[in-house]
């Protein structure tokens, strides 16, 4: 119950902290998968916000240096300075908003010979979703791992879909782009 209450209190202080909820998103798309990269327009258009609205969190974020822009063209193009010294806590932050801290604690652990999880579908893109979509490399428990989710579940609230390859032919290439490596075996 302790737990529960924490992750309680891990939403309502971040809701609390974030007011914006187009910064919230922003934070998320961002954040979330560092590879992630965006304009304006389409930022407005997928967080259907209006432009100023996105506009005004987005300068926020890149006079505080937590965001990066370039040109192409005349889009002016965004993505997530990895380099500023608060990227890593706000990168774990939000992923205890999301629950991917939980997931990764709670289901990685003690689960056979795992070598690679990918987080993929639209949490991947840096969309806020009520699920969890993941690609599992290696063989592993299953029974184990069926349970080991539904506790997880459980705990963050969200549903969370898997796809486990045991096959050992297993290949990158067969992931979406957007794909995020979220864990990795550093064994041998």
């Amino acid at each position: 119950m302790a737990k529960l209450y924490l992750i309680l209190t891990i939403f309502e202080m971040l809701e609390a902290l974030i007011t914006s909820k187009t910064r919230l998103k922003l934070l998320l798309k961002f954040f979330l998968n560092p590879s992630n990269t965006s304009y304006l327009r389409g930022l407005a258009t997928e967080f259907s916000e209006s432009t100023n609205a996105v506009r005004v969190e987005l300068n926020r974020l890149e006079e505080a240096n937590m965001l990066l822009s370039t040109y192409e063209g005349n889009k002016k193009i965004f993505r997530v300075n990895t380099t500023h010294p608060l990227f890593p806590d706000i990168q774990a932050i939000v992923f205890k908003y999301v629950g991917l801290d939980k997931l990764i604690e709670k289901v990685l652990d003690n689960i056979g010979d795992l070598k690679e999880v990918y987080l993929v579908g639209a949490l991947a893109n840096g969309v806020y979703t009520e699920g969890i979509d993941l690609v599992i490399v290696g063989d592993v428990n299953e029974v184990y791992l069926c349970k080991a989710v539904q506790k997880v579940e459980e705990t963050i609230k969200k549903p969370i879909t898997y796809t486990l390859d045991s096959s050992g032919t297993f290949s990158i290439n067969h992931l979406p782009e957007s794909a995020l490596k979220i864990w990795e075996s550093y064994g041998e």
